[in-house]
């Protein structure tokens, strides 16, 4: 691998703060988070990817007519290499979570402050941590003049945050042409601090919600009605304890390695203190073990359902917000993993561990698509969370990783 590139990704530091920067400041809220999509943010990196002289840029955009341009845009950008028959993909997405609650922040999310190697903004790790690396390895190797042994392809997909639909899942089933059975796939969208973390497979998983209807009635006289509240706190308290005896299976490749089954959102029922609820909806989070598939949960959660029913006189309706069945694994031993470990070695000093996770990613589509697919960044590890930050001396290891596989 060129010396001349790895000292010209070295030295991008300010690349790494001035990239970073104008993407904060680019809100690409999908419209299951209340925003118009993607679009502003990806003809900034199309005019970026031009101005750096890519020449092979592809729009590949879904249709969606819930924002205000009609579709959600996935880019790639495509530098060919010696061997024409193969290609490094790089995927990143583009699209952020809402900042949440304003007065969590220390400053406007949605401008850039910088506090040393610390970077903090919306977006900054997820997934700019994946995008800007991507780019700067980029750059480098267009001025560096070199032609990679393979092609290098950079993905910026719409929709992780909403399922994935009219982003990376959308690019599969439409353009499955433009992967090859020998291409590599590397997704910088989750990691640890010590970059070692190398993520393999992921777990199933299942968002249930759960509409508990009894009958509504005047607080003073409780036995006119029936407390959806109750039932549906009695049903979260016995779904808490019997799942995870249901599915006891562990597996070390995870962590955590067993199942988890975790009660999370509430809805509110009724406005008033002194008002018996008729209904009251709760959602469970469940992260399902391979061995387990999603419908023998699903199942299992609707016979637990039913003791409810019938000791406390209520119904109760399941609607699936999310349902993915755990996708296959990435070999331990794959090419993408070796030459990953190999560059975290390098750069970070570290050896690679390979584990799975119950958090989804898009390598899940790659790997239901055939693809041994790789998930790793180094992370500081708060996405989502207020005062979000990424640090700039990792967005260049990473981008020199990147290298290191791209070259072997």
């Amino acid at each position: 691998m060129s010396e001349t590139l790895i000292k010209r990704i070295h030295s991008m530091s300010d690349e790494v703060v001035d990239l970073q920067r104008k993407l904060v400041a680019i809100p690409a809220l999908g419209p299951d988070n209340d925003g118009d999509g993607e679009k502003e943010k990806a003809d900034f990196l199309i005019d970026y990817l031009k101005g750096l002289g890519v020449e092979d840029i592809r729009e590949i955009n879904a249709p969606d007519d819930r924002v205000s341009c009609g579709y959600r845009p996935n880019i790639m950008a495509f530098i060919p290499g010696e061997d024409a028959s193969r290609t490094f993909w790089i995927i990143s997405h583009t699209d952020i979570v809402p900042p949440g609650d304003p007065s969590l922040w220390d400053s406007d999310p949605y401008e850039l402050r910088v506090e040393g190697d610390s970077i903090i903004g919306r977006g900054v790790e997820d997934d700019h941590g994946g995008i800007v690396p991507s780019l700067i390895l980029t750059k480098a190797l267009l001025e560096s003049g070199l032609t990679p042994p393979m092609n290098l392809g950079i993905l910026l997909v719409a929709d992780e945050e909403t399922g994935s639909h009219k982003g990376l899942g959308y690019v599969v089933e439409e353009h499955d042409d433009l992967f090859g059975k020998n291409d590599l796939f590397l997704i910088p969208d989750f990691g640890t601090p010590d970059a070692a973390l190398v993520e393999v497979a992921e777990k199933g998983m299942l968002w249930l919600e759960a509409t508990v209807t009894g009958k509504q009635c005047h607080a003073s006289t409780p036995s006119e009605g029936v407390n959806a509240m109750v039932a549906a706190s009695a049903l979260v308290l016995l779904l808490n304890s019997e799942l995870p005896i249901k599915f006891p299976a562990t597996d070390d490749l995870f962590s955590p390695p067993t199942s988890t089954f975790s009660p999370t959102k509430r809805e509110a029922n009724v406005p008033n203190i002194n008002t018996i609820p008729g209904k009251d909806v709760f959602c469970m989070d469940c992260r399902i073990l391979p061995e387990y598939s999603v419908q023998e949960v699903k199942d299992a959660i609707a016979a637990l359902g039913k003791t409810i029913e019938d000791q406390y006189n209520v119904t109760i309706d399941y609607h699936e917000a999310q349902r993915e069945e755990a996708a296959p694994s990435t070999s331990m031993t794959s090419e993408i993993v070796t030459r990953l470990a190999a560059g975290i070695k390098e750069f970070y000093g570290v050896d690679a561990r390979p584990e799975g996770i119950g958090g989804g990613t898009v390598a899940a589509i790659l790997r239901r698509a055939g693809h041994e697919a790789a998930v790793w960044s180094t992370c500081v590890h708060n996405a989502h969370q207020p005062n979000e930050r990424s640090l700039i001396s990792t967005q260049v290891s990473d981008a020199k990783v990147m290298a290191r596989v791209l070259f072997g």
